[in-house]
């Protein structure tokens, strides 16, 4: 089942039951698709009416793009989960050899390094989302200028979460050259 196929409900039960996934950076994920929707939302009732028509083609386009971005969301979330799940295989590698160690190790860190990437890469998007949303801030329809509002605080909350989330899968990076 993909990610955003279950239910609110059922993400919510899954995030505060003690299961380890999703865990922040899925949390972030979705957070940054509600955000992302919010600002798809502003721009679909941007397009409507007279006094919108000649910004409408401009809307569908950040429209579009959004929903792109929404997808890569839904991908990022599924991506997170996966690598907590490997490093939690990785943990559970036997360690009764030197080789056998060093075979645990390599996988660890790049558990660690694709834990980071993730919500690195989550967090791009969602820049980039609020730069869409900025491009036609002053065209938007001010009936739903509070809904902007609300799709940029959301996704900037899905930035710092993911940043959260980057940090402490830094530190697990034993190699400098990886943490850039």
């Amino acid at each position: 089942m993909k990610v955003f196929d279950q239910s609110i409900r059922q993400f919510i039960e899954a995030a505060c039951s003690a299961a380890p996934t999703p865990g922040g950076g899925s949390v972030a994920a979705v957070s940054a698709a509600l955000g992302a929707s919010m600002g798809a939302m502003v721009a679909n009732l941007s397009t409507t009416g007279k006094h919108f028509e000649k910004n409408a083609a401009q809307m569908n386009t950040i429209i579009e793009q959004i929903k792109a971005s929404l997808d890569a969301f839904e991908q990022m979330a599924k991506q997170d989960m996966e690598s907590f799940s490997l490093f939690m295989d990785a943990l559970k590698m036997p360690k009764d050899s030197d080789e056998k160690r060093a075979q645990r190790s390599e996988c660890l860190q790049q558990a660690a390094i694709q834990a980071a990437n993730v919500p690195l890469r989550l967090m791009a998007q969602s820049r980039d989302v609020m730069a869409l949303l900025e491009e036609a801030a002053q065209i938007y329809n001010k009936n739903v200028i509070s809904d902007l509002g609300v799709a940029v605080i959301t996704l900037d909350a899905a930035i710092q979460s993911a940043w959260l989330t980057v940090k402490i899968n830094l530190s697990s990076i034993k190699n400098e050259n990886n943490k850039k």
